[in-house]
């Protein structure tokens, strides 16, 4: 593939080895490796690959006396999955990469190096840090064979929970997370969780082509959202996990697919809501189902019943059906209505109960309440229109994916706002599809959606906007001046042009100097 449109390319003076800042970028296409994609047609899962092996996690980098410094290399490799090797794209070798443990306060600093044929740069998905220089800077862009230096300054106060890193590249974002470029990162909470055993879960899909590498995706597969023909928790394919009876964990899962949603629930074990994103509640929720969109995560307690000892029927983590819309008929023929459904029953892992029971966990201590914007003076309001239509892209015979009528373009910033104001955004969707928004930076607090309140303040990053509906946020633009972007996080549409540019002015990062 050929790197993108470098309009208005600026040099990143003394940050880093060959990182430069882009503008907009074109689309890339290739043709589909499986024709039954751009039919609409759901293709089976495949077939001739094992499963069952005990749960693998990634390896964990912790900080040490403030400091975390970590060497990431992208690079495509051999990986085993179930019983076969398969070529992916990975950060030092491992799927995901390693997991990044961090307190607030931290500083992170990243050297990536691109081993890749293509440009790519590093997102740090939720975490509230600066988006200028070579902190949190969707803009970078990192030559092939060249590195760059991250440095990432964590306010003091910054939100405990579970994040997450993957390329952000315009163009080539999907191609790159799909490919297994994807890693987590954990903020320690001031007061440990009492529970026997942590556990880092990040679910992925992919689709293998053979010797090729990861399958590419046709033009209506793109418009779609892709959606692998595997889907495998940290790398593996349906892996076991052992529990003893009483015994409580928790499942920090992260959602790293390009576009599939995740409405996971798990059977026979009880089940409880911490949190999603970087939002905690004061006190554990209990739930039967939690649904993920696309770059969303869940913090959970799991806990299994309390039997005489010896072995029980299996438990099984799924992802059942969820209908997340489709690209709407009278596409002229080209898109046949092609489903966005993840329309299968996805088993990904199996729970094994067994052994002597133990003692119950002692309560989940609550936590302070969040910070609650509904009351708060609002300085602006507007709204984000995320629309779908015929025209723009592939020599105007595609489809456009815009929002507010204008597809992306870095050159282009299409929301100023003011460092250190609150301000009320009307997230609204008139396409046949889902989009779930994701705003760099600064999290969100969901008010409404499609017009019911929500009562409690629930802070997210990534915001599901139905198709047809609306959600309403409030954002505390308290700090980090600086530019950067939002955009639906099916990452193909992202790629396709459904993301804008927004410029914080005034105000200074914590830390600063």
């Amino acid at each position: 593939m050929k790197p993108l449109s470098r309009r208005a390319a600026l040099t990143l003076g003394g940050l880093g080895v060959a990182g430069t800042v882009v503008g907009g970028a074109g689309l890339l296409w290739s043709r589909p490796t499986d024709p039954s994609v751009d039919r609409g047609v759901a293709p089976e899962p495949l077939s001739g690959f094992a499963d069952g092996q005990p749960l693998r996690e990634p390896p964990e980098l912790r900080s040490v006396d403030g400091l975390l410094e970590v060497r990431l290399e992208a690079a495509q490799g051999p990986a085993e999955i179930g019983g076969r090797t398969v070529t992916v794209l990975a950060y030092n070798e491992g799927l995901p990469g390693p997991t990044l443990r961090l307190r607030p306060g931290d500083r992170l600093r990243v050297r990536l190096r691109n081993g890749l044929a293509d440009l790519t740069n590093l997102h740090v998905h939720g975490l509230h840090v600066s988006p200028e220089g070579n902190s949190d800077n969707p803009f970078v862009m990192i030559e092939p064979g060249a590195a760059f230096d991250y440095d990432y300054r964590l306010p003091g106060d910054h939100p405990p929970g579970l994040f997450w890193y993957h390329p952000h590249h315009h163009g080539l974002v999907a191609d790159q997370v799909f490919g297994g470029l994807y890693g987590a990162i954990l903020i320690d909470d001031p007061e440990p969780v009492p529970v026997a055993r942590e556990r880092v879960l990040v679910i992925s899909d992919l689709t293998p082509d053979g010797a090729v590498g990861v399958a590419s995706a046709g033009q209506a597969e793109r418009m779609r959202g892709r959606e692998g023909r595997l889907v495998l928790v940290n790398g593996q394919l349906k892996p076991r996990i052992d529990i003893r009876p009483g015994e409580r964990e928790r499942w920090r899962i992260v959602n790293a697919c390009v576009s599939r949603y995740l409405r996971l629930s798990l059977d026979g074990l009880g089940m409880q809501l911490l949190g999603l994103d970087s939002g905690r509640f004061e006190t554990p929720r209990d739930v039967e189902e939690v649904l993920l969109a696309p770059g969303n995560r869940a913090d959970l307690l799991v806990t299994a019943a309390t039997s005489a000892g010896g072995a029980t029927t299996p438990a099984a983590l799924r992802a059942l059906p969820y209908d997340r819309g489709s690209t709407g008929m009278g596409m002229g023929g080209m898109m046949g209505g092609g489903s966005g459904s993840s329309t299968r029953t996805v088993d990904l892992a199996t729970v094994t109960v067994s052994g002597e029971p133990v003692a119950a966990a002692s309560d989940v201590p609550r936590r302070a309440a969040e910070r609650d914007l509904r009351g708060a003076g609002v300085t602006a309001r507007r709204e984000l229109a995320f629309a779908m239509g015929m025209g723009g892209g592939m020599g105007g015979g595609g489809m456009s994916f815009t929002i507010n009528g204008e597809p992306f373009d870095g050159d282009r910033v299409d929301t100023t706002v003011q460092a250190g104001g609150v301000e009320e955004w009307l997230l609204s969707n008139s396409s046949p599809m889902d989009h779930p928004v994701h705003l760099h930076v600064w999290p969100m607090q969901l008010i409404e959606r499609n017009g019911r309140v929500v009562q409690a303040a629930e802070w997210q990053d990534v915001v599901n906007v139905p198709a047809g509906g609306t959600a309403r946020v409030r954002i505390a633009f308290d700090d980090f001046p600086g530019r950067t972007v939002y955009h639906c996080h099916i990452l193909d549409h992202e790629d396709l042009g459904m993301m804008g540019v927004i410029d914080a002015r005034g105000g200074s990062a914590p830390g600063a100097g």
